[in-house]
């Protein structure tokens, strides 16, 4: 398998863990979306994705996108360990928790979005991290509740064992603390973060070990 991505992005950080702990061995392609390279932007990107959005993952004659959507096919193609619960409600809590991660909290703070905030609207990095802060906190709040509610272990956002929820959660807290958002009134959220970096399908998946890191 091809992942084609890049080492900031929690979307494609998502793809990486899962593939980590499915045991599923991959090739990085590096799509840098830093100006001026812009990569994403590039005709031959854009034949792969016409949307010019990471992750891309490409299996043998098949080319997949969205991270959720490859998660689920890697999920229903190799089923082991599961990512998902095989009860149907417990399935839908644990897709409501990375819904609110991948849909709610990560499109608002895509790097697309900054830079348009930067650029045509003209807002200075204060205010653009201010708006980052902003929907971190009101989206950190209510999955720290989540989490208080459904982790059976304090170490995982639902019940005892790494799922999908876990697998968004670890991106977004990264994120959120490279843009130096105070996570401190989510004490759930960096306990159950602070256990799953320490797997090694989750620190392998890290940003700063992948290999275009170094040209940051």
């Amino acid at each position: 398998m091809k992942l084609y991505g890049y080492f900031r992005s929690s979307a494609t950080y998502r793809v990486r863990i899962a593939l980590n702990l499915k045991g599923i061995p991959w090739q990085s392609v590096v799509v840098d979306l830093r100006a001026p390279v812009s990569a994403q932007h590039t005709r031959e990107f854009r034949g792969l994705n016409p949307h010019g959005l990471i992750p891309v993952l490409v299996d043998g004659e098949r080319t997949l996108t969205q991270s959720l959507a490859i998660i689920e096919y890697l999920e229903e193609t190799q089923p082991q360990p599961p990512l998902l619960p095989r009860d149907a409600a417990a399935r839908a809590e644990v897709r409501a928790l990375a819904l609110a991660v991948a849909c709610d909290i990560h499109p608002l703070n895509n790097l697309r979005v900054l830079n348009h905030l930067r650029g045509p609207l003209g807002h200075d990095d204060a205010a653009v991290n201010a708006w980052y802060g902003h929907w971190i906190a009101q989206g950190f709040a209510a999955l720290e509740r989540d989490a208080a509610r459904l982790s059976g272990d304090g170490r995982h956002m639902y019940g005892t064992a790494v799922t999908l929820a876990d697998v968004c959660l670890v991106p977004q807290m990264a994120n959120a603390r490279r843009y130096h958002c105070d996570v401190t009134p989510y004490p759930t959220l960096r306990a159950i973060c602070a256990y799953l970096e320490s797997l090694p399908a989750f620190a392998q998946a890290a940003p700063e070990g992948q290999p275009d890191a170094s040209a940051a």
